[in-house]
């Protein structure tokens, strides 16, 4: 199992030593360093300007909003963060949550797969820069339709480095990972636990075994983001994660549709889901995040002393995941490296 440093978004602004921990991801023989976006920073700015000090590790995006940017708006990025990095780019796209899509970006959020699917189709043509790209979909048109007529279909002037730039796309319900297993190179799972291996192991059989699929179980990442806590003392480290499980479980989302408590539900925690998300939407976020329970944040997150993360870590190491991004304070990515890594 490889191993990947997640980086996520900045909070209310960036966030200190950022070049000192890639530098350290690096060193310590991390696989890949990955950076993330909601509303406010970027995904891509940042991954440039600290990936412009490395040589080796892979540069990632966990994950870039569709909604944010149009599909050749993003093959340019991609292209030109492949080039800059030397091919050491994986785009990784998500399609967020109606919260974000309609309210931040104002952009229709219906029918994500479908949109998602036309999105990888127009990359795809970018990258390979093989004709003027055309493209007649249901949500997108190139050239568009019903404009000024005078659009006409263009090709990059700029040529790929790689005409196949791996694609991941973010995923959490059944459908969205068998479309990722279809059309992408990789998925990436949050909140995934080792309890729920053969339901998704499911949905991603499902996606390959359609006709067109790019790849097989063989030769595709599943890139599972996981906070890893090393601590003497487990319940100090469960304290680190529950504000943010409590956060996703309750509040990241609207309360009929929060894709990131449907997850925590097919794990069996129902009942508990509906209590953290009527505190959390109450108000009392202190309560919310009480009601975590210990056992819930070992599903999803590696904590505690060394042997005990390497005694559990054998569990994912059996499961589909084949690249543990690492999820966790930066000065601890040294201890963690010894305890993965070994």
């Amino acid at each position: 199992m490889k191993l990947g440093y997640h980086f996520g978004y900045w909070s209310s602004g960036p966030p200190a030593n950022a070049v000192e921990t890639i530098a350290a991801a690096e060193r310590l023989g991390f696989d890949s360093f990955w950076t993330a976006e909601a509303y406010g920073s970027d995904a891509l700015t940042p991954l440039a300007w600290l990936g412009s000090s490395t040589s080796r590790i892979k540069l990632g995006t966990n994950l870039i909003q569709i909604s944010a940017r149009t599909p050749t708006a993003t093959a340019m990025a991609a292209m030109t963060m492949d080039h800059l990095s030397g091919g050491r780019f994986i785009l990784g796209l998500g399609v967020s949550g109606p919260q974000v899509v309609e309210g931040w970006y104002g952009q229709p959020y219906p029918k994500p797969l479908a949109r998602t699917r036309e999105y990888v189709a127009i990359l795809r043509q970018v990258f390979a820069r093989k004709e003027p790209v055309t493209f007649a979909g249901e949500h997108y048109q190139l050239p568009l339709q019903g404009g000024t007529g005078l659009g006409k279909p263009l090709k990059s002037t700029v040529h790929p480095l790689r005409e196949d730039i791996p694609i991941y796309l973010g995923a959490e319900g059944p459908k969205n990972v068998a479309l990722a297993a279809e059309i992408a190179d990789g998925w990436l799972a949050l909140f995934f636990s080792p309890k729920s291996d053969q339901f998704y192991r499911a949905a991603l059989a499902e996606g390959f075994a359609r006709d067109g699929a790019r790849r097989t179980a063989e030769d595709f990442e599943v890139a599972a983001s996981v906070p890893v806590i090393v601590s003497d003392d487990v319940e100090a480290a469960a304290d680190m994660i529950r504000p943010i499980l409590a956060l996703y479980i309750g509040g990241m989302g609207a309360r009929q549709a929060n894709f990131h408590k449907d997850v925590f539900a097919r794990m069996g925690y129902e009942a508990l889901t509906d209590q953290v998300q009527q505190l959390y939407l109450a108000g009392d976020k202190k309560a919310a995040t009480a009601a975590i329970p210990t056992e819930l944040v070992e599903d999803v997150a590696l904590i505690g002393p060394p042997a005990k993360i390497k005694d559990e870590l054998a569990r994912w190491e059996e499961t589909c995941v084949t690249t543990l991004l690492v999820q966790g304070p930066p000065e601890t990515l040294p201890a963690i490296a010894d305890v993965v890594l070994g």
